[in-house]
């Protein structure tokens, strides 16, 4: 038997499931885990879904399902089962992790071949484009309803994690999957609208910010640029805001590199990283603590924000 079909037969027994995703959740972590959600509910499971502190929805997948969600402090402390969606390692739930440890089974969905295949029913498929198409498998072994709903979360998660199918992870079956989910009821004009194409004004500002701080480094071939708290304050942005700013930076046709280093007051600094094909980010990311794939990924680290770019700079080299 499969790890596929362990997780069909721990989630027909449970009578409650506790769902999870990484921090900071993206369109694949949050769409796949409230896609979960709403599908084990209509087959009258008790769901409770949520991810680690800071406990914000980003403002452009408002338009999911988010009423499914509760806070970390209401996540059982001891689920019966908990699935945890789109996170490579357990310190990625934040606070969650601990609720993690003491569930009495855990299932591991995920996609990042950084992932060492932690938990109790380890879904680890690092040729899925993202952890959505894992989510539609194992409701498709499970017979649980394709509602509209659970279709429109599902095909965000594949819209946002393959850059609206034009990142190399999409497969034939990946566009398959999201023919099944658009034919099922989701409405790929309102994801779009939503994802791809609103933004409070300041973002606008916020974006010059960062293209006026941006250099090129013609001999790594690397587009690099800053941003910190005080940028964002002063515009009255949140760092929310600020997800496809990264793919604004990597358009530099001279550059096979794009590092977006966010800046905190607390001392942290947030990498997000970007590949052509050449660097292997992910990999560069994992050498620093964080993780994700050959050709997106990101970490955090703490020290000064010029300092940390530096750090970056001399090893990128190293990973091509």
């Amino acid at each position: 038997m499969n790890e596929l079909e362990l997780a069909v037969d721990v989630l027909r027994e449970a009578k409650s499931v506790s769902l999870a995703c990484h921090v900071s959740p993206d369109g694949d972590a949050l769409g796949s885990m409230l896609g979960l959600g709403l599908a084990a509910r209509a087959a009258g499971k008790e769901v409770t879904a949520s991810f680690g502190t800071p406990f914000i929805v980003p403002p452009s997948l408002g338009f999911l399902p988010v009423d499914l969600l509760i806070p970390p402090a209401d996540f059982p402390p001891a689920p019966e089962v908990m699935v945890i969606l789109d996170a490579g390692s357990l310190d990625r739930l934040g606070e969650l992790g601990a609720n993690a440890q003491a569930a009495g089974k855990t299932i591991v969905l995920d996609h990042h071949v950084t992932n060492s295949g932690f938990g109790d029913v380890a879904v680890v498929v690092p040729t899925a484009a993202a952890t959505g198409e894992l989510v539609f498998d194992l409701l498709q072994k499970l017979q649980w309803e394709l509602t509209p709903e659970v279709a429109q979360c599902l095909h965000t998660a594949l819209v946002t994690d393959t850059g609206r199918f034009q990142y190399s992870s999409t497969t034939a079956r990946t566009l398959e999957i999201a023919a099944r989910l658009v034919a099922a009821g989701a409405k790929p004009s309102v994801i779009g609208q939503h994802v791809y194409e609103e933004a409070p004004f300041a973002y606008l500002k916020v974006s010059a910010i960062a293209l006026e701080r941006a250099r090129l480094d013609e001999e790594l071939r690397t587009v690099v640029t800053t941003l910190t708290d005080d940028d964002l304050s002063e515009l009255g942005i949140s760092w929310n805001d600020t997800e496809n700013l990264i793919d604004l930076i990597r358009l530099a046709q001279e550059a096979d590199t794009a590092i977006l280093a966010k800046g905190h007051k607390d001392g942290r600094v947030k990498i997000s990283l970007r590949s052509r094909g050449a660097t292997d980010v992910g990999a560069l990311a994992a050498s620093m603590g964080g993780g994700g794939h050959r050709l997106a990924s990101g970490f955090t680290v703490e020290g000064e924000v010029d300092e940390v770019v530096e750090r970056v700079l001399k090893v990128v080299e190293d990973f091509r």
